[in-house]
């Protein structure tokens, strides 16, 4: 990949949600866990990659007693079985036993990930479980779970900006933008 592919891909896609909306629904989203979280101490999860840019926007507003800490889990798809694996990169540490945990993630698509990650918690003990996410895409189907707090919905499209990247790049834009072809 290179400058000019990157480049292509910007032209292939259209602005979804503005940066300035962008703010504005983490403010909202910070108020709503410090009025459910901030007498909780609660343990705060970021999902790596996707997660550095939403955690680092949302962290600074959550103005109470916490701890923070990453996890990494990465998702493969076998294509000619239509399986699905994950493998965990970072598992969360013993420190997750009878607290409250708060997992951080940039899009909530299927909802399969945050569920792994969700299971492997409360079955380390944590005392509860919640997410939130950045973005949560709309889809005509059932998913495992629901976060608990959202930024906002965005469309069945290919999302980026904000932590989420299209084909490695633009992960640094303070807006979110969806492709307007297939790459």
């Amino acid at each position: 990949m290179n400058r000019e592919e990157a480049l292509q891909i910007f032209r292939q896609s259209e602005e979804i949600v503005s940066a300035a909306d962008v703010e504005a629904s983490i403010s909202r989203m910070a108020q709503a866990i410090r009025a459910e979280m901030s007498e909780a101490f609660p343990l705060l999860l970021s999902v790596m990659g996707g997660a550095a840019v939403f955690t680092g926007m949302l962290l600074p507003r959550l103005d109470f007693p916490l701890e923070f800490d990453y996890i990494h889990l990465t998702r493969y798809r076998n294509s000619t079985q239509g399986s699905k694996e994950m493998q965990w990169r970072v598992a969360p540490a013993e420190s997750v036993k009878d607290r409250i945990v708060l997992v951080l993630d940039d899009i909530l698509d299927e909802g399969e990930t945050m569920a792994a990650i969700r299971d492997r918690i409360l079955a380390m003990g944590a005392k509860r479980f919640l997410s939130a996410v950045l973005c949560e895409k709309q889809l005509n189907k059932d998913k495992p779970l629901y976060p608990d707090f959202r930024g906002f919905e965005v469309p069945d499209r290919y999302v980026f900006g904000c932590g989420m990247d299209a084909k490695g790049y633009w992960r640094n834009l303070p807006a979110i933008r969806a492709l307007t072809d297939d790459l």
